[in-house]
């Protein structure tokens, strides 16, 4: 079945959602192996103060696919370089990492694998935004604070790690770095999706970034990325084509860390978001703001689905995990 027929009978739920007004608006798009493609947009980018258009161009922040499409490669990409060993401790990187209790504490023996995988003790949310506005100094808090350990969970310290070691190698804040084609920093606010109004800033987020602990650092390995669909998929057909990556990063990210994550994405287990009829060979992210992005290695297809779901305000059940699912699902319906 040709890309435009999946896109056509997989719209349906994006659509139904717009319409029902669980979410302003959103764009989805597909891509095949051989770079086939389709993409269709619904909705509005923005709703207040002033409405605006959704388009098929428009950039979104990406939140958490940061993780997936740009920290991960660069830190699987030291890895085959031999810069780094993925099993060494981040303090390999990071020396100073919990400096003042080198012996007795845990975050120390920390791996960059287990940072991939979030295989690591550290809480899911910290609000790290609250303990200052110097995002040097909140480097600092990060590294120095004595966590508290618990079980492994999904957490964004994990990245904000990597991508302070990213800083540390490249001698260079993220923000200064490359984001890779089709990327950026930030956006115009006319050509970008709103996110929130968000009551810490006092102002509705267009064109920067949504997440507060990201805007506060200033720029981090977790969250910050902008795109666009076609960005996103010329990303994921690189991976589908094997050109995205070198193989061995490639075969990385598609190997399991446990029963639900590989390095640096998530695979499928039981009501995850990519839906049940993509094959074991999928690997995927999903974003905060309302993104996402699957690729089934076995299908050879990958889709991605951008929403504003969290505009106005994040405050509201937008029904984006059963939409996600949805979508999915009618994706892979074979």
């Amino acid at each position: 079945m040709s890309v435009n027929a999946v896109l056509d009978r997989a719209f349906a739920p994006l659509q139904a959602a717009v319409a029902a007004k669980r979410i302003p608006g959103g764009v989805l798009g597909i891509v095949d192996r051989e770079g086939n493609r389709a993409v269709r947009s619904i909705g509005s980018a923005q709703l207040v103060p002033a409405a605006r258009p959704m388009t098929d161009a428009t950039w979104f922040d990406l939140a958490s696919l940061t993780k997936v499409i740009f920290t991960t490669p660069r830190i699987l990409a030291l890895a085959e370089a031999g810069t780094i060993d993925l099993d060494a401790p981040l303090t390999s990187v990071i020396p100073d990492f919990r400096q003042y209790n080198p012996d007795g504490s845990w975050e120390r023996k920390l791996s960059f694998r287990q940072c991939l995988g979030h295989q690591t003790p550290f809480p899911g949310v910290v609000p790290i935004y609250t303990y200052g506005s110097d995002p040097n100094l909140l480097r600092a808090w990060v590294l120095q604070h004595e966590w508290q350990a618990g079980p492994p969970v999904y957490s964004d310290i994990n990245f904000i790690l990597l991508g302070i070691a990213l800083e540390r190698l490249s001698g260079k804040l993220i923000r200064q770095q490359d984001p890779g084609p089709g990327f950026a920093w930030s956006a115009d606010p006319l050509e970008a999706a709103a996110t929130e109004r968000d009551a810490w800033r006092g102002r509705v987020i267009v064109g920067e970034v949504h997440d507060e602990n990201c805007y506060a650092l200033q720029g981090s390995g977790h969250a910050g990325l902008f795109g666009t669909a076609a960005s996103v998929l010329d990303y994921a057909r690189g991976l589908l084509a094997g050109t995205g990556a070198a193989p061995a990063s490639i075969a990385l990210m598609r190997t399991a860390l446990s029963p639900r994550r590989t390095h640096g994405w998530e695979r499928p287990y039981e009501g995850w978001s990519g839906g049940d009829r993509c094959s074991a060979e999928t690997i995927g992210h999903t974003g905060f703001t309302g993104t996402g992005l699957w690729i089934d290695f076995a299908g050879g297809r990958a889709w991605t689905l951008l929403t504003n779901r969290v505009h106005p305000t994040r405050h509201f059940d937008s029904g984006i995990i059963a939409l996600r699912r949805a979508v999915g699902e009618l994706v892979n319906d074979n």
